[in-house]
């Protein structure tokens, strides 16, 4: 019997546009737009959205979402799991302004084990403005590094730990911080290698001549608030016994988060996705 009929491999993958919720100037709940899930059986979807605006305070020309799962053909390799999501011509009230946000993670789980390969190839930023200043970003695709040895957790990874540390480093040494970041980015340090769960960012540093003030990832300006690029979060769960290998792994990525006080309250979500599954026994 071979190895793909004696595993069974559960799909999930999610994508869409935006979500969050609005208090100013209108109460709104954002609902998730162009939203994509994947069933377990796997297969491929997608959808289109056109013209979203939400009362001309975040609005984009376009966007579309998908997300696919399939056993790959090649010998020796396992199941791959795809999610996408694109914003074209985004624009959030005439201040933060891209031609297109991509966000795209890639999944394999392999014939033998339970921990997956993650790629996020294809993830990027065109022309991201903050003002009409261009920002330059520096991004680390492969910040997660190569799939663990023995099916280990991402989250116990030295290379992983070393690279994240230096990431709140980056935002903690900055004496402009505002105390909020400062108390959740102290907090995230202290857990730092001991949890189930790891916060980073595909993003090491943003630059340029906007207004206001960067901390790694984080842009922080007066009057708008913060603007947080390619947050990621890699959890595990459903620990194998007795080899202590987690049967579940998610990974979700959130291209734009923005965390608005000004004229505008609220928080949105822009461009985000998630992609795990889980193979049995």
């Amino acid at each position: 019997m071979t190895e793909d009929i004696k595993r069974h491999h559960r799909y999930h993958a999610s994508a869409n546009a935006i979500a969050g919720h609005l208090k100013l100037p209108l109460e709104r709940e954002i609902e998730p737009q162009a939203h994509t899930e994947l069933p377990k059986e796997g297969g491929h979807f997608s959808q289109r959205l056109e013209n979203f605006s939400l009362e001309g305070v975040i609005s984009f020309r376009s966007a579309y979402t998908r997300v696919s799962g399939n056993k790959s053909t090649k010998p020796g390799q396992g199941w791959t799991t795809l999610a996408t999501t694109a914003v074209e011509g985004l624009n959030v009230l005439e201040v933060v302004t891209a031609d297109r946000v991509v966000m795209q993670t890639i999944t394999e789980h392999p014939l033998e084990g339970y921990v997956p390969s993650v790629s996020f190839l294809g993830t990027r930023f065109e022309n991201l403005r903050v003002a009409g200043h261009r920002v330059e970003l520096e991004i680390d695709h492969d910040i997660l590094g190569g799939k663990p040895d023995g099916d280990g957790t991402y989250t116990k990874e030295s290379g992983l730990i070393a690279r994240v540390g230096s990431q709140y480093r980056r935002v903690l040494e900055n004496k402009e911080l505002p105390e909020d970041l400062r108390e959740r980015y102290n907090r995230l340090s202290s857990t730092l290698g001991s949890a189930e769960e790891i916060e980073c960012s595909l993003v090491n540093r943003a630059s340029g001549s906007y207004p206001g003030h960067s901390f790694g990832h984080i842009i922080h300006v007066p009057d708008f608030g913060k603007i947080i690029l390619a947050r990621l979060k890699v959890s595990h769960g459903e620990y194998n016994t007795p080899t202590g290998s987690p049967r579940i792994m998610n990974v979700h990525l959130t291209m734009v988060d923005l965390e608005l006080g000004c004229v505008a309250d609220g928080n949105s979500s822009l461009a985000g996705g998630s992609a795990n599954g889980g193979t049995n026994p």
